[in-house]
């Protein structure tokens, strides 16, 4: 049964990265259109990872309530009509007013598709379910880039990936019987999840250090995507339909390391797979921060990507681990919402940043976030085990 509903899933992880990565390559080019710079993208990233933190906030009570499968159809159809109607607007404040909606479905789906795979599959398949999100996100940059060099320029871009969005609603829809005998076997192997409510949820142990890593280790994420093409163009010497392009390094690199990693997290605790993702990704920031030729800033890009490939689906599958099956979703939402502040107000502060110095600085935002991210991983564990010795909160 679950085999049977996994290429679904996996699917519908690579329409969740589709648009994750669409609004920083086509931004260059956006922010003329609709009379705006380079920094504000930041306030855009932060309406659509805000739409996203409400979403999983609620996504527990949500999937108690209509179940993984329709919650997830209902979010990929949102997402498919505001692509449609992004492609149309031409104005700055347009642009903010859909993207509440976009990232309301994108984060309905990210805490479902996470809370189902972790207690129903193996650790593998949670690295390859975002390898899958890595997919879209690599062919987000890729079309925007295709449509610069047409005729459509980038309203063409997210009229393609509605397109789509909206022939994954189709399919998601013949399958709704396939979802409910999972959901039923999800239910009769693990038991009712459990909906608490949320100042419940935050006193589980490690369960708050454990949303500080995940808020950093996004943050350093959606830097990186956000600012990529722009960094790319303002200080390596790339033209705008190029820079969009070659941002899609980094989610190849991150699509690569996931792929990877679902056969090394057959044989490797996913604790040291996060441990060994952070240096990674340490070492690609530092090789973006220094004053090398513009290639270097390329492979700096997919060393980013690799070493943030394991962090993010392996920290996610240790929540049943960690906070038992029962609570699981409501944990995962909460990691999820930890997930999306981070990237919400860490873009448009990198922007502030940029606005008061330069874009130059955007590497060494990087790097101070997978320093954190990387201390605070490193006390998750330690946090779970004093939390159940004492009954204590953390």
């Amino acid at each position: 049964m679950f085999s049977l509903l996994l290429p679904l899933v996996y699917l519908s992880f690579i329409s969740l990265g589709l648009p994750d990565a669409m609004l920083g390559a086509a931004w260059p080019v956006m922010s003329g259109h609709v009379g705006k710079t380079v920094s504000d993208l930041g306030l855009i990233s932060m309406i659509s990872t805000l739409g996203a933190v409400i979403s999983s906030l609620f996504s527990s009570r949500l999937i108690k309530n209509y179940g993984t499968g329709k919650v997830t159809l209902a979010s990929v159809l949102l997402t498919a009509v505001m692509l449609l109607l992004y492609s149309f607007s031409r104005s700055y404040a347009m642009l903010c007013l859909l993207t509440l909606p976009l990232g309301m479905g994108g984060g309905a789906v990210d805490s479902g598709l996470n809370g189902f795979v972790a207690r129903n599959y193996k650790a593998s398949h949670m690295s390859w379910l975002h390898f899958m999100w890595g997919l879209g996100a690599t062919l987000g940059p890729l079309i925007i880039g295709i449509s610069l060099r047409g005729d459509s320029s980038w309203p063409g871009g997210y009229r393609a990936a509605a397109i789509i969005q909206g022939s994954l609603f189709l399919v998601l829809l013949l399958s709704l019987p396939l979802w409910k005998k999972a959901e039923d076997h999800d239910i009769a192997d693990n038991g009712e999840a459990k909906h608490l409510p949320l100042k419940e949820v935050i006193k589980t142990p490690g369960l708050k250090t454990t949303m500080f890593a995940f808020a950093a280790c996004v943050g350093f994420e959606y830097t990186a995507s956000v600012w990529a093409a722009s960094y790319l163009e303002t200080q390596k010497g790339f033209d705008a339909a190029a820079a969009a392009m070659y941002s899609s390094l980094y989610f190849f690199g991150t699509m690569t390391g996931r792929g990877v990693s679902g056969f090394v997290a057959m044989k490797m605790d996913p604790r040291r797979m996060i441990r060994f993702g952070c240096l990674l990704a340490m070492a690609g920031a530092i090789l973006l921060a220094l004053p090398l030729p513009s290639v270097f800033a390329l492979i700096g890009y997919f060393m980013l990507g690799l070493g943030n490939a394991p962090i993010f689906p392996s920290m996610t599958f240790l929540a049943p681990i960690r906070f038992g099956l029962s609570i699981s979703q409501s944990a995962i939402g909460m990691q999820m919402a930890a997930a999306y502040t981070g990237s919400t107000f860490l873009p448009p502060l990198t922007g502030l940043l940029i606005r008061a110095t330069s874009i130059q600085v955007v590497p060494y935002v990087i790097l101070l976030l997978i320093v954190a991210a990387f201390f605070l991983t490193e006390r998750i564990e330690r946090r779970v085990q004093i939390g159940r010795a004492s009954g204590a909160t953390a």
